[in-house]
């Protein structure tokens, strides 16, 4: 995860990601406030880097306005390199409301929320099986210890393995579990102080939005990720597991992509830093999938709530998102 508040402009109007990352945005910022967490209002320039990507970029401005984002300026090439001195581009979009975030924090935030109003948080329990019943679902949950209980609700906000936790319901109908893709994303950390004090973006690539360089809340740089589609099934837990290592090979693709808006990146300043996989519910070649966020009133099921495909923005709209599956529960 790039740790980064989005605005909303990549989104198509009238969809979730749209809807929920312009909330979610507002909401995010303010809970950032009222809790401490760390977080920083920094920016973000989107690069056009030849004349050909002139009417993208106007485009995504134009989506990103209809969205509900009402602060984006569209730049020169001039004005760009005004506000960045070591950015290469022909022209950019500026959206002063991105930001980043200490996402760690606000996971401990939330966790910290949550067991003040009597939430438990079991790790390592893994759901082996299930079935509707009257009144709730009969988990069959392992682990250390195995157990075996009722729910009145259940949020399947399992990521990777929400497809495989709604096909683990007994009656649950199959023909509702989107298909289910996986596209692996690999960054690489910059060595030294990176010459920028906004994050840069090139204009949104199949499948992701381009290797982009990102800043932590200490000034640190990082670069991706980039998209490589696994061809593999997503492991059940905890008997398998993604590898989560960066192949140094791929540096070189970096390199070359991030030079096209920061010519004078050095050579070996780029190191293996963390991978992370995207949940996808649109495999290669396919235009991007929306948020998928089933309630009753889509499967029948009283009080089930799956979460397909919570790719980016999903950090950014997870408020927004929390109220859409409180909703969701009590038939709004």
């Amino acid at each position: 995860n790039s740790e980064v508040i989005h605005a909303g402009l990549y989104y198509p109007r009238g969809s979730l990601k749209a809807r929920l990352c312009v909330a979610g945005r507002h909401q995010l910022y303010a809970f950032c406030s009222a809790h401490g967490i760390a977080h920083r209002r920094c920016g973000k320039l989107i690069v056009a880097t030849s004349a050909s990507q002139a009417e993208q970029l106007a485009a995504l401005y134009r989506q990103g306005e209809g969205n509900g984002v009402d602060d984006l300026q569209l730049l020169t090439a001039a004005d760009a390199r005004t506000l960045e001195p070591e950015l290469t581009c022909t022209a950019a979009l500026l959206s002063p409301s991105t930001g980043i975030i200490d996402s760690h924090a606000l996971m401990r935030a939330l966790l910290g929320d949550a067991e003040r109003d009597g939430a438990a948080l079991a790790l390592r329990s893994p759901l082996h099986g299930g079935s509707i019943a009257t009144g709730g679902m009969v988990l069959e949950s392992g682990g250390a210890e195995s157990l075996r209980f009722k729910a009145a609700m259940v949020i399947n906000a399992a990521g990777l393995w929400a497809p495989q936790v709604a096909a683990a319901l007994r009656g649950f109908p199959s023909a509702l579990i989107p298909a289910s893709f996986h596209a692996k994303g690999s960054y690489y950390a910059l060595a030294g102080r990176a010459p920028f004090a906004r994050l840069v973006y090139p204009l949104p690539e199949a499948g992701g939005l381009g290797v982009h360089l990102t800043l932590d809340l200490a000034g640190q740089a990082r670069f991706g990720p980039d998209v490589e589609w696994l061809a593999t099934r997503c492991p059940n837990p905890p008997a398998g597991d993604f590898d989560y290592r960066v192949d140094p090979a791929r540096a070189d693709a970096f390199y070359a992509k991030i030079r096209r808006y920061w010519p004078a990146l050095p050579d070996d300043a780029l190191t293996p830093a963390y991978a992370g996989i995207r949940p996808k519910i649109a495999g290669p070649g396919q235009p991007a999938g929306d948020f998928v966020i089933q309630g009753p009133a889509q499967h029948g099921v009283p009080g089930l709530v799956n979460l397909f495909g919570i790719e980016s923005p999903g950090l950014t709209a997870c408020l927004a998102i929390a109220d859409q599956v409180t909703a969701a529960l009590h038939g709004r």
